[in-house]
């Protein structure tokens, strides 16, 4: 469940994966009009560059690949990393029980087979035999036991996941490759959280470090992965070599640099020389790059863009001044300004993505109504508001929400302060439990499939809960959900739960847009090293050089 987080905060902001994301790790129908129209193509063309298309002369080494990111990781602790970049690195290193792929399934990884016991109290994990770790030493249970000890740590910052309630889940060894699961209580949504995105550390190495709350070890990365990572210059690039102990399809490729590129304009010019290989574009990139020489792929995942509301903060503590601020937007202007085609993204109304299985579309859509937020404001008794708004102001589509958010909202009365800056700074700063700094911000995540892996975003005291929620109901409901082993009332409970947090105004749904990869075609594979949420590639191993 990472949460990626998506800073992207995707970003990532997101995943636990939030990213993302992030962070990064990151959905109509009518126009704006002819000013905002104006303004959209401005944003879009700074985002882009020049129409001129560019022919890409390819110039990288060919035994190496190299993928232009967007900022540093958050955090290269695979115990406690959040964000889209930290993740895709900890994705390269190590390799988690099991992954989950573009399309919800899971996948075996490390795991040979996962038993949950008939009393929804436990989960046996049995682990393939043979695996070394990249220094040589032989993987087993110890490492598995070691890693969760280590995650289901509150101070380490990644714990959500492994709790039930107030109480941890234990990590017990069966045997050198076995390893179960005991829950404190039953619960319907554990085995998913437990075996899904946690990478496992190898003991041997990190035994004798003593804090793992920091954003990166002591210790030089060991994993299981396909990757070993061989340098990393802060905002320049992390370079890795390949891990000729890895188990899985052995690298074809020797070298993978991700290069550090705030600008996507300056990414996707890069691309078009051949200074690097792959890069993620937006639509309005598409027509700039050169057919015989660059491919693009549009994939989903999951992934829902907002913006937050900080219910601490003095100005918006009202939830009906927080109610008028969503009637006064319109997301639909948004997204056509941002993402050109309904093709490249969906509309969201619910805090879970339009694709997941448990998403309610009974929620309060909050459709543009200017009159009804000024009578909310004036029932507030609230007048000439002033906020300000923190976004990524290296993020196109977010600068260019940014400005229509401010637009929308002066239509009925509030004054909004637009804050561009740093996403990882941005987010750093909303993680702290008092911070007031910001009143709104945007951001994206990426939290997998089960509803239960949203709460370390919205239950009080969570780890990713950036709006500042306090809610017993919203609280009540995730807790009743993860433990009702019965399908039926466990979505009710779930459809329940979706209205109370539309209700409660803390997060604005905006957008589930597709995520477009833009790669020289000198690069070969995609399709087998598969297009998956936050990591960008599920297998990075499986892509060639031609």
């Amino acid at each position: 469940m990472i949460t990626v987080h998506i800073q992207y905060i995707y970003c990532t902001n997101e995943r636990k994966f939030c990213c993302e994301e992030e962070n990064v790790y990151m959905g109509k129908k009518k126009w704006l009009s002819v000013g905002l129209v104006a303004l959209g193509l401005f944003l879009a063309a700074c985002g882009s560059g020049s129409s001129t298309t560019t022919s890409s002369t390819t110039t990288a080494d060919s035994s190496t690949f190299t993928y232009a990111i967007s900022g540093d990781p958050s955090s290269m602790n695979p115990i406690n990393t959040s964000d889209r970049w930290g993740l895709t690195v900890a994705n390269m290193i190590f390799s988690p029980l099991v992954a989950v792929d573009g399309d919800g399934n899971s996948e075996n990884v490390l795991a040979e087979s996962v038993e949950p016991a008939a009393d929804g109290k436990s989960v046996t994990v049995k682990l393939k035999q043979g695996i070394k770790w990249s220094d040589g030493e032989a993987f087993t249970a110890d490492d598995v036991v070691f890693t969760y000890t280590k995650k289901a740590d509150k101070a380490n910052g990644n714990a959500d996941s492994l709790w039930i309630g107030d109480q941890a889940i234990k990590a017990v060894k069966v045997d050198d490759y076995t390893v179960r699961f005991d829950f404190p209580t039953v619960s319907a949504a554990a085995v998913n959280n437990i075996v899904t995105e946690t990478f496992i550390i190898p003991e041997h190495i990190y035994k004798d470090v003593t804090d793992f709350s920091v954003s990166e070890l002591p210790e030089t990365p060991v994993g299981t992965g396909p990757y070993k990572l061989k340098e990393y210059k802060r905002g320049q690039y992390l370079q890795f070599e390949a891990n000729e102990n890895y188990f899985g399809t052995k690298p074809s490729i020797k070298n993978v640099t991700l290069q550090i590129i705030e600008s996507t304009n300056t990414a996707k010019v890069a691309l078009q020389k051949g200074e690097v290989d792959a890069t993620v574009v937006l639509p309005s990139d598409i027509k700039d790059l050169d057919t015989d020489s660059i491919s693009t792929y549009a994939y989903s995942e999951n992934r829902i863009g907002y913006l937050g509301l900080n219910s601490q903060t003095e100005q918006l503590k009202d939830v009906k001044v927080r109610q008028a601020i969503f009637y006064a937007l319109n997301k639909d202007e948004m997204n056509k300004a941002a993402y050109l085609d309904e093709k490249y993204y969906a509309t969201p109304y619910s805090f879970l993505p339009p694709a997941n299985k448990f998403v309610s579309d009974d929620v309060e859509k909050y459709s543009t109504d200017d009159a009804k937020a000024k009578k909310l404001l004036a029932e507030a008794g609230v007048s000439d508001l002033k906020i300000n708004l923190a976004f990524t102001a290296s993020d196109p589509a977010q600068s260019l929400q940014a400005t229509l958010i401010q637009q929308q909202l002066a239509k009925v009365g509030i004054t909004v302060e637009l804050q561009g800056g740093d996403g990882t700074a941005i987010y750093t700063e909303l993680r702290k439990a008092d911070s007031t700094k910001y009143n709104m911000f945007l951001g994206g995540y990426i939290m997998g499939n089960d509803p239960d892996q949203y709460a370390r975003l919205f239950k009080t005291g969570g780890g990713s809960n950036y709006f500042k929620l306090a809610n017993d109901t919203v609280d009540q409901l995730f807790n009743d959900g993860a433990v009702e082993l019965d399908t039926t009332k466990r979505e009710a409970i779930y459809d329940d739960l979706q209205k109370e947090i539309a209700d409660q105004a803390v997060i604005y749904p905006i957008v589930d847009n597709k995520k477009i990869l833009a790669a020289n075609k000198r690069i070969q594979g995609i399709d087998d090293a598969k297009l998956v949420p936050i990591y960008t590639f599920e297998d990075m191993a499986k892509l060639t050089i031609k």
